[in-house]
């Protein structure tokens, strides 16, 4: 529908006023408004995965998700290529949201997978429970022979059995990528440019829902930090999953071997800390 002169005309005052109370930039694939009294005002927060010289933009809430399908890959001890495969997967599927619709080829497909109680994946409530959903699909992907070794969209479509078997494979550069940063092969290779806390965290918190996707980790929490003791690509999984879900739990900084990411969307800096030591702080 053509919009009316009307629209058009509010929309060119909204712009104006933002151009006006300020300059409107990308930075990092967050969009910013510097004000004209000075300092930055975040007005979309992104998170960005650098793997070479490719980088790829997702929602706070996208890669949340992306972080549980890595992390429950690391849990089971399955290879970054199952990780690949199932972003991808869920990417084609749902965009990494859990949504609570299906479509005309699946009306009752549901959750990040577009899984259907109908094709034996599960109830619908059990698969709007992302990680019911997450190890559902690994319990399926592990059953196809040499997966590791196929083109992620057709290890995707022996498990999915989809309508559009060849749409998986649109989203495989961007599947690899978040799972190397996610699963702790690709070190400091994911930031999240994020507003301040719009609440206070709880770092019990943080560790249960770490536990519940990697398995129990241990580490010592007294409310505003959590310390673990990590091996290096189990580190810096874990590491870059507090990244991911520092929107959803408040983390306001996380510390691993000698590097320090904070919400400012300037990547992962020098610190003073131990190598095997994980510290994550959140907002009080």
């Amino acid at each position: 529908m053509t919009p009316s002169a009307g629209s058009r005309a509010r929309r060119r005052r909204r712009w104006t006023g933002a151009v006006l109370a300020g300059l409107l930039v990308v930075v990092g694939g967050a969009v910013v408004i510097t004000q004209a009294g000075g300092g930055d005002m975040l007005v979309r927060e992104r998170c960005t995965a650098t793997v070479g010289t490719e980088t790829f933009d997702l929602s706070p809430t996208q890669t949340e998700n992306a972080a549980l399908i890595a992390g429950v890959a690391v849990g089971r001890g399955l290879p970054a290529r199952a990780a690949s495969i199932a972003i991808a997967t869920a990417f084609q599927e749902s965009r990494l949201e859990n949504i609570d619709y299906g479509d005309d080829a699946g009306p009752d497909s549901r959750g990040l997978f577009q899984q259907r109680p109908s094709q034996g994946w599960g109830t619908e409530e059990q698969i709007m429970m992302p990680l019911y959903a997450v190890g559902a699909f690994y319990d399926a992907l592990v059953q196809v022979p040499g997966y590791e070794s196929m083109p992620i969209t057709e290890a995707a479509q022996r498990v999915q059995r989809s309508a559009y078997p060849e749409a998986y494979a649109d989203h495989e550069p961007e599947g690899r990528a978040f799972a190397s940063a996610l699963t702790g092969n690709s070190p400091a290779a994911l930031d999240c440019s994020l507003r301040t806390p719009g609440g206070t965290g709880d770092a019990l918190s943080v560790s249960s829902s770490a536990n519940e996707v990697f398995g129990p980790l241990g580490g010592i929490a007294d409310g505003r930090q959590l310390v673990l003791e990590a091996e290096e690509t189990v580190g810096w999984a874990v590491a870059q999953w507090a990244v991911a879900n520092a929107s959803a739990l408040h983390i306001t900084s996380v510390r691993y071997a000698g590097l320090e990411w904070t919400r400012t969307g300037q990547g992962w800096t020098s610190t003073t800390t131990q190598p095997a030591t994980l510290t994550i702080d959140v907002a009080q």
